[in-house]
């Protein structure tokens, strides 16, 4: 925070009631008790904490968390879309969508668009409102600003009271009342982290007080009357990192990480995942709660109780170490050219040398992507997840090089149906400098492909759809994405498919 010290019938037939009963008191029953029990969710977002100096803390309750269900490390944004501070962190982890859209890309708020894409209580509230919704938090904006007066109560701590007055207003709510949806922010390790640095046995300490307040709302939850009747989804996120020294809004990897730890919704204990990002927490509660995301509401995030891997996911455990990048880091795993089965890269057209890495189209992460070099945008990657597809003339062209920048990704073939419509979809992230261009290019049963979109222009992360005329009498479709140029800059394809229109 870069804000000052002072927040989801069993049909027994008469023959078969013996196999019932033993049924009743198996599997299926746990099942079937476990969709009878009314959900709930509680977020808990730990103000500035890092997820590597947890587990290096006295954190009991996070890391009892962790091992009873899943740990999610994750990445943010940094300028020029926004800052890696408080203002736009918590709005894109409470409203679903990235600073992009809700516009909050400073502590101040200025120019935000909190209506259009509004914080997930607010939408329960329009969908569900007898459901009953509480916001608690140390630093008031989260409060008084991202979450509306729709939201059935909203707290700001006192600056004098927090985080413990955070904590006891949170318990009491746990324990005495009946809330559906609660969302509690402590703001304390993010001072430590600003006055000692997140490498400081202060920053640990303050993780180590934030556990037990944790614990505290845990015990409140278990302690419910009503709670063998409940499932409750915790969710323990952040909005921002720190540096070593102390410091956040900047660009590097540090002060970039974020997290969600999650038990509940249909984790499975210890399990680790890659492919969440910051606007799955308020899907995932939405989901939790039985709201349904309406497409029309533009949502970046998805619930993470409904994961969607594709094709360049598989390749995780294959990635390689830098062989050319010094700035990556030797520890750091991240790149392959191998592709998934079914995809292909082409570079027959493609020049010599250059950096090892980036001949061609790779396949890597943000990680080992980012750290190649700093703010230049690479970090703007926001809506590819996990492994994703990278053609960067501006790294390959790092070390000598022969001719030009030219490699074709190209997929799987897809069913299609012809004669009728399909939709092409993709992320994308595209940076510009002439003459590179990007070309995405369909072919049908094996066909000569045709250019059905170009891009010779920035284009922000986003997620195209392209209507196809698939032709009567084809059956599949097979999509390339040629990438040409020099010393330019970079391509990102991401999460491809085709489905029908």
């Amino acid at each position: 925070m870069s804000h000052s010290p002072s927040r989801r019938s069993l049909l027994v037939s008469a023959a078969s009631l013996g196999a019932a009963v033993a049924v009743s008191a198996g599997p299926l029953a746990a099942v079937a008790r476990a969709a009878a029990r009314k959900p709930k969710v509680l977020i808990i977002g730990l103000d500035g904490a890092l997820l590597n100096r947890i587990k290096d803390a006295a954190a009991p309750t996070l890391k009892s968390l962790m091992a009873d269900g899943l740990t999610a490390p994750s990445a943010l944004y940094a300028g020029p879309l926004a800052p890696t501070s408080s203002g736009p962190g918590w709005s894109t982890l409470i409203t679903g969508v990235w600073p992009d859209k809700h516009k909050v890309l400073n502590n101040d708020f200025t120019g935000h668009d909190l209506a259009r894409y509004p914080d997930f209580m607010t939408r329960i509230e329009a969908a569900k409102p007898s459901l009953n919704t509480y916001a608690v938090s140390s630093w008031a904006p989260i409060t008084d600003t991202i979450f509306s007066p729709k939201v059935d109560a909203r707290v700001s701590t006192p600056a004098a009271e927090y985080d413990t007055g955070t904590t006891t207003r949170a318990v009491a709510r746990l324990k005495d009342t009946d809330p559906d949806a609660v969302f509690v922010q402590l703001d304390n390790i993010d001072h430590a982290g600003h006055s000692d640095g997140a490498a400081s046995q202060a920053y640990l300490d303050a993780i180590r007080t934030a556990d037990g307040q944790v614990g505290q709302m845990l015990d409140a939850v278990a302690s419910r009357a009503s709670y063998g009747d409940e499932d409750w989804l915790i969710m323990i996120t952040a909005d921002h990192g720190h540096t070593d020294a102390g410091g956040h809004g900047g660009s590097s990897w540090p002060e970039r990480q974020t997290f969600l730890i999650a038990r509940g919704g249909g984790t499975t204990a210890g399990s680790v995942r890659h492919d969440v990002r910051m606007p799955d927490v308020a899907v995932s509660a939405l989901a939790h709660l039985g709201v349904a995301v309406d497409p029309a509401w533009g949502l970046d995030g998805r619930a993470f109780q409904q994961p969607s891997p594709d094709d360049f996911d598989a390749l995780r455990a294959t990635l390689k170490p830098p062989v050319d990048e010094t700035g990556v880091g030797a520890g750091v795993i991240g790149f392959t050219h191998t592709p998934p089965s079914g995809w292909s890269v082409d570079n027959s057209r493609m020049g010599g040398g250059g950096m090892t890495e980036w001949r061609g189209w790779s396949f890597t992460t943000d990680e080992f992507w980012t750290k190649t070099q700093r703010d230049q945008q690479r970090e703007l990657n926001i809506r590819a997840r996990n492994v994703f597809a990278v053609a960067d003339g501006d790294e390959w062209s790092d070390k000598a090089v022969t001719g030009t920048f030219d490699s074709t990704l190209i997929s799987p073939a897809y069913e299609v149906r012809g004669g009728a419509a399909a939709t092409l979809t993709y992320t994308t992230f595209y940076r510009h400098e002439a003459p590179q261009k990007g070309e995405v290019l369909v072919s049908y049963d094996g066909g000569t492909p045709v250019v059905v979109k170009t891009y010779a222009a920035d284009t922000p992360s986003v997620v195209e759809s392209l209507r196809l005329q698939v032709p009567a009498g084809a059956r599949t479709a097979q999509v390339r994405f040629r990438y040409t140029g020099g010393n330019n800059w970079f391509w990102v394809i991401d999460g491809v498919k085709i489905s029908a229109s």
